[in-house]
């Protein structure tokens, strides 16, 4: 059996006990999640997340990309269309992980052969220290001008071999 008839089969399973038909647009728990792409990183599993908790945002790396930062000002616009002009919390959670793949996109043979073969600059999400790349995240939403400063943001990392999140940077305004 192939993949896509499993996950055909899955998705039959999960509509039969559907009921999430009334969920909100703007998630209940009034967060987006920013983490990596990587199949054993689903913030819905490490988090405990429900259907329509939150917005989950993935990439190589979990990193704040200008594309990142574009659907983070528009889901930021939304909410402020949605809330008026005193939008309400907005919290914004960065979650990167040990061995991930984006520290080989640190090597600079890597980023060479992948910007010579394929015309892909991975120097952006490159990794070769966390906690630096989670500050240099927070440091790059402050200072693009579309990203509203009362959102609130805080980094994480996910241990790979326990399973538990360590927090990097405490919940802050991006405006302080």
């Amino acid at each position: 059996m192939s993949s896509m008839n499993i996950l055909l089969d899955r998705n039959r399973a999960f509509a039969e006990n559907f009921d999430g038909a009334d969920l909100p647009i703007l998630p209940k728990m009034r967060s987006v999640i920013v983490a990596c792409g990587d199949s054993r990183v689903d913030p819905a599993h490490i988090l405990g997340l429900e259907l329509g908790d939150a917005v989950v945002i993935r990439n190589n790396g979990g990193r704040v990309t200008p594309a990142v930062i574009d659907e983070i000002a528009a889901l930021a616009f939304i909410v402020k269309q949605m809330d008026g002009d005193e939008p309400g919390p907005f919290e914004l959670i960065l979650l990167q992980h040990t061995q991930c793949g984006a520290e080989r996109f640190a090597d600079p043979g890597v980023q060479s052969a992948l910007k010579e073969q394929l015309g892909v600059d991975v120097s952006q999400v490159a990794i070769t220290n966390h906690e630096a790349s989670l500050h240099g995240d927070i440091e790059r939403l402050r200072m693009a001008p579309e990203i509203p400063g009362y959102i609130v943001v805080s980094a994480f990392i996910y241990d790979m071999k326990s399973g538990g999140i360590r927090e990097v940077v405490a919940p802050i305004a991006l405006a302080d």
